[in-house]
């Protein structure tokens, strides 16, 4: 009876065993990522120059988080060096400091000091025109390095759309000219080259656009913070001119 019992328990268990020794092992993840590689190269000519710009685009953000920061633009070590040495009048030795700092103020500075040295007779209209001249000159390179993030939003998603215009064009030619199974293989392949090319657009066409957004606010904060040091530098310059100015009719009161 209990012979009878472990055949019975046997079979019944039988066709479980087999199914578990039929079934593949799991795929490693290195062979799945070999995969996923092997279709991003089999997706045409197109991920070439999507690749070239998803590495630019990866360049350009390392670059920007190390020079579009507030320190790059206006420090509050040279702030606090030029607001003392404006005040002491000690212009050459500002100018000395300015030349050895890599600030965007003080590439500011450097040019209102040295058109102020240069020309002493010069009236503070002047010397404000040149702040705002180097300052705007600044703040528009500021904007135009963030825009070639923009750039890149808009070029990777229209050259994944031509992947994607290259894959249905191999897909409808595997139609005409294929006969049986290969048919179907290379339709599936037209139509994988397609998909591919329009979601590596889209990979890297968000991004850009949202590290462009975020940039662009960063730098428009830093324009805003660079004319407001301008704007201190200018209300110390003043100062000098003013006083200046004030003391020219005593000299005429004296010589009459």
């Amino acid at each position: 009876m209990k012979s009878w019992f472990l055949l019975f328990i046997t079979l019944a268990c039988a066709p479980s065993l087999l199914a578990q020794s039929a079934t593949p092992p799991l795929v490693p993840e290195v062979v799945r990522s070999q995969t996923i590689m092997d279709t991003l190269i089999k997706a045409g000519p197109v991920m070439i120059p999507l690749f070239l710009l998803s590495v630019f685009f990866v360049m350009l953000v390392i670059v920007y988080l190390m020079t579009i920061r507030r320190g790059a633009v206006v420090s509050s070590g040279y702030m606090a060096t030029a607001d003392a040495l404006l005040r002491k009048r000690d212009y050459l030795g500002l100018l000395a400091v300015s030349n050895r700092h890599g600030e965007a103020i003080a590439r500011v500075v450097q040019k209102m000091l040295d058109f102020t040295t240069k020309n002493p007779n010069a009236d503070f209209q002047q010397v404000r025109e040149i702040a705002e001249t180097e300052g705007s000159r600044v703040a528009a390179s500021l904007n135009n390095r963030v825009i070639y993030l923009a750039d890149i939003g808009m070029i990777a998603p229209l050259l994944g759309l031509l992947g994607t215009v290259f894959g249905i064009i191999h897909s409808f030619g595997a139609l005409g000219a294929d006969v049986g199974s290969a048919r179907y293989v290379a339709l599936s392949r037209g139509i994988s080259e397609a998909l591919v090319n329009t979601a590596a657009g889209l990979a890297i066409g968000i991004p850009a656009m949202i590290f462009y957004a975020f940039f662009r606010g960063k730098a428009q904060k830093l324009i805003s913070e660079l004319e407001a040091a301008c704007t201190h530098v200018l209300a110390l310059l003043s100062l000098h001119y003013g006083k200046r100015v004030e003391r020219t009719p005593v000299l005429i009161e004296d010589e009459l």
